[in-house]
């Protein structure tokens, strides 16, 4: 099937840009999906539209990414899936959400060794496409998935300080590696973050 998909491939014509669906089509339509993603956010990303700048079927984003919110988490390039990981956290008291967030973070995190995070975040400030998946990430995610659940008020603004404090963590402690944060034991990260962390999440707001 590789010689014939191969051969298809580079001499038949393309009906509408549409090529067949080898491994290749995963990487078009990462490709394609980062750039409509930060161009229109998540709701204006439609799955037709984000195949046909990748040339390909519709049908394909369900095949290898399972939907749109799938190709999303792929598009950012995390090593878990972060409404997972976040949906998890929810589940408890909410005064203490902000604990279990940074766990799970500190946990994911660590174990991959923080490179696939780290890059996302190196390349934002001269990428515009990594600053909008970003961007997209904090509003649908943090504001939806999170925040809007346990917010008493304004969950755009809190959903904005969440990501000031879980991004710039993460660049401090995977990208600078400052010490002694870059070595700190998770509990000595969570007791001295967690305070405010949870304010943004559910405290009182200036």
């Amino acid at each position: 099937m590789g010689d014939v998909a191969a051969a298809d491939e580079n001499t038949a014509p393309r009906r509408r840009g549409r090529r067949p669906g080898g491994a290749d089509t995963r990487t078009s339509l990462l490709d394609a999906a980062r750039v409509v993603f930060a161009e229109r956010g998540y709701d204006g990303a439609t799955v037709r539209v984000i195949a046909e700048r990748a040339g390909v079927d519709p049908a394909m984003v369900n095949h290898w990414f399972g939907g749109k919110e799938g190709l999303f988490v792929s598009a950012l390039n995390l090593p878990a899936d972060p409404a997972a990981i976040l949906g998890e956290a929810l589940a408890g008291d909410p005064e203490h959400l902000a604990e279990r967030i940074l766990c799970q973070l500190l946990y994911v995190w660590d174990s991959t060794g923080g490179a696939q995070f780290a890059a996302l975040l190196q390349s934002i400030a001269s990428h515009d496409v990594a600053a909008g998946l970003l961007r997209e990430f904090i509003g649908r995610v943090l504001v939806n998935s999170v925040v809007r659940g346990v917010a008493p008020d304004r969950p755009e603004l809190r959903a904005s300080l969440c990501g000031t404090q879980m991004f710039g963590l993460a660049f401090v402690r995977y990208v600078l590696k400052v010490e002694p944060l870059a070595s700190a034991d998770h509990a000595t990260i969570v007791s001295a973050v967690a305070p405010n962390l949870q304010r943004y999440l559910t405290g009182t707001l200036p």
